[in-house]
This record gives structure tokens, C-alpha cells and sequence, in this order.
């Protein structure tokens, strides 16, 4: 009998996308194969605490924690695997870690920032743990929307002009911030935190008023702002891309958002966005998106999986007005979300991603071993 692989999958986080990772860990709960892997559930409350026991999604979605018991991973290779700790009856008393669950692979299922953005990978490499998804670098690059689109540009891929602004500056000169917005471009413009995702913050701006709620809005998540230019009556293409050093591109899909643009209730809420797979575009088109995907995946050394998002304008067809959005290295996993959904249509089902993508973070691992971590002197 073949030993299980032991999967430890982590979810929820100190994020505003907290939900949604919930929505994306109950889909991939529910898809991963019993009969192949020994899952741990993991989970992180709102204020960070890692927790787990028995039914750990269920507790976090009902917001019922007692039963649910402290945890950690070291980050100390020495010392593998999760641990509980207790700290006996007095809240002074030192915590007593104990060992709980010896873990192959991380799933990380966690969205924005502290999981999608190079904190847990960092923990992860410290720890030595094999774990699906980009790396420190890639997970940083996709995270932050500012720094990402000036990598692009620098790689000869088209985004919309931007600029970056922070939280110091809009509470010292709202008005200079506002000044600088209207500079850039005319409406619409778009506000929305450097890093976070799901279109949590994020504000289509038609107005100087919309401008200023904006950038307040925007300040509340992230001490990094970014404003964009807008493009008028964009088509929304996504490409899935899965791979280390040898990524493949999906299908194209095209979403038509239910709201004037893809905001959070339009992705979670309403449940009226559209999902067109494969999109209505050529196929010469088709290709040269995904090969614009899979050089943005190469270019922020991304590894296991991302989403591209993509913006086409009129007369994008002969290239005139076609930009690259955005890069997410934890896309959305719902049974809905686009990213399954466009391997599905590609040939390849939803378990079936999760055991390429365990078996793509396995490989990561043993090519990560190969490097030497200690300077020997040749004589």
C-alpha cells in the first residue's frame, strides 16, 4: 500500500479577502482525493492566529473557534511539521509546544496580503516545506500592482499608464493627490490598494469627488495606493497559466461582469457576472495572449500556478488598445472561479489540477535541494 501524501492546507488569513479564501478552501477540501493525501486543515483567524483540530473551515465560517486548537509551523527545518502549543491554565504561563502532524506539502489556499504575497512563502522556505504556488519573489512581484506594472513595461508588455501614491501623503494633501490623478489622464480612473485583490477597495472613479472617496477608500487596506487610467468599455480576459520552469497557458475566457466593472459583489455577491469559455476572440489573438501570459509568469519568476487578467479595448483585435491588468498567484479556487474552470475546459478536471499542482510543488522542493547552502573554498 502506498503511504498518503500528508497535506497540510492553510486558509482564511489577516486579510480583507479572508472570505474568500474560506470560499476557495471549501472547493478545494471537497475536490482533494481521500484516497491520495492525509489533509490537515489549517486555518487563520481574522486576528492571525494559527488554529486547527477538527473541522476547521466550518468553525471559521460560523466563527465558532473554542474547539479549535493553537498551532504553528517552525521555521526551523530541524524541527518539521506542525505543532500545538498550550499554555496551561495561566494567560502568563510559558507555551508548551508539542508536535502535532508531519506535513510533505503546503496548500496554501490564502488570498491577499500575508498569504499571497511572500510572508507565508517565506515562512515556508524557512522551514523548508514544499508548498504550492510562486515563491518569495513571485509571490511579492504579483502582489504589489505597482511594482508588477513597472516589471511589465520593462519586459515590453502593455499596461495602462499608472501612478503610486500612500496613505502619508493623501492624509497630508488629498487635494495634491487629487491634483496629480487628474494629470494622468481623464475618466474613468480607477483607485484601488497596491496590494490586495478580489476588488476589495477598489473605486471606478468618474468625478473628482469619486477621486478623493477613492483614495480614502483605497488608504484603508493598503498604506500604498495606486491609481490607473481607465480604458473605456474594456472586453476582461483571463488566461490560467500552471507550470514551474516549463509553463503552459490555458484557453482564454472573457468575463462580462454584471456591475459597470469586476468588483468584489460582482465576483462573489450576485452571482450574475458571465463566464465565457473560450472567449469570442481570434484565435491569432488567443495565442498572442497567451503567450503575453506565459512571458509575465517567466518574467516575475512565478512557479505552480497564476492567473492572468488581461484588458482589451476597441480595436483591440488588431492590438491598439490591448493591456495586461493584472497577475495573481492564488487565484480564486471556487468550483466557479475562472482558474479551474479554464483547465477544466482545457482538458484537465478539477482534482486533477490540485495532484499537478502538488506534484509541481514537490518538484520545486527537490530543485530547491540541489542547491549547495554552504561555501566550500577549491583548493
Amino acid at each position: 500500500m502506498v503511504d498518503k501524501l500528508r497535506v497540510g492546507v492553510i486558509f482564511g488569513g489577516r486579510s480583507g479577502e479572508h472570505e474568500v479564501s474560506l470560499m476557495s478552501a471549501r472547493s478545494v477540501l471537497a475536490a482533494i482525493d481521500p484516497a491520495k493525501y492525509m489533509v490537515t486543515q489549517i486555518g487563520v483567524n481574522h486576528d492571525g492566529a494559527w488554529l486547527t483540530g477538527d473541522h476547521v473551515l466550518e468553525a471559521l465560517e460560523a466563527s465558532r473557534l473554542e474547539a479549535l486548537s493553537p498551532a504553528a509551523l517552525l521555521p526551523d527545518p530541524t524541527r518539521p511539521g506542525l505543532y500545538a502549543f498550550h499554555s496551561g491554565d495561566r494567560p502568563q504561563a510559558v507555551a508548551q509546544l508539542s508536535h502535532l502532524a508531519d506535513l510533505d506539502v503546503i496548500f496554501p489556499v490564502l488570498h491577499g496580503t500575508f498569504g499571497e504575497d511572500g510572508a507565508l512563502q517565506g515562512l515556508l522556505e524557512l522551514a523548508d516545506l514544499a508548498y504550492v504556488g510562486a515563491g518569495v519573489l513571485g509571490s511579492a512581484l504579483g502582489m504589489d500592482k505597482a511594482v508588477f506594472k513597472s516589471v511589465m513595461r520593462a519586459q515590453g508588455i502593455p499596461v495602462v499608464d499608472w501612478l503610486v501614491t500612500s496613505r502619508a501623503e493623501i492624509e497630508a494633501d488629498v487635494q495634491a493627490v487629487i491634483d496629480r490623478a487628474l494629470q494622468l489622464a481623464g475618466f474613468p480612473l480607477f483607485i484601488k490598494p497596491a496590494n490586495l485583490g478580489s476588488s476589495i477597495g477598489v473605486t471606478r472613479c468618474m468625478s473628482t469627488s469619486d477621486v478623493m472617496a477613492g483614495l480614502y477608500r483605497a488608504a484603508r487596506y493598503d498604506r500604498r495606493v495606486l491609481i490607473e487610467v481607465g480604458v473605456k468599455n474594456p472586453r476582461e480576459i483571463e488566461v490560467s497559466v500552471l507550470g514551474n520552469d516549463a509553463p503552459v497557458a490555458s484557453v482564454p475566457g472573457e468575463i462580462v461582469p454584471s456591475r459597470e466593472f469586476y468588483s468584489y459583489e460582482a465576483k462573489y455577491v450576485d452571482g450574475a457576472s458571465n463566464l465565457i469559455i473560450p472567449a469570442p476572440i481570434s484565435a491569432e489573438l488567443s495565442l498572442r495572449l497567451q503567450a503575453l501570459a506565459v512571458q509575465a509568469y517567466r518574467a516575475i519568476d512565478c512557479a505552480g500556478m497564476a492567473r492572468v487578467d488581461f484588458l482589451l479595448g476597441e480595436g483591440a483585435e488588431n492590438a491598439d488598445e490591448l493591456y495586461l491588468g493584472e497577475l495573481n498567484t492564488i487565484p480564486g479556487f471556487t468550483q466557479i472561479s475562472m482558474y479551474p474552470k479554464l483547465w477544466e475546459h482545457s482538458g484537465l478536471s478539477y482534482p486533477a489540477l490540485i495532484d499537478r499542482l502538488i506534484e509541481l510543488a514537490l518538484d520545486r522542493k527537490a530543485e530547491r535541494d540541489h542547491t549547495q547552502r554552504r561555501f566550500h573554498r577549491e583548493s
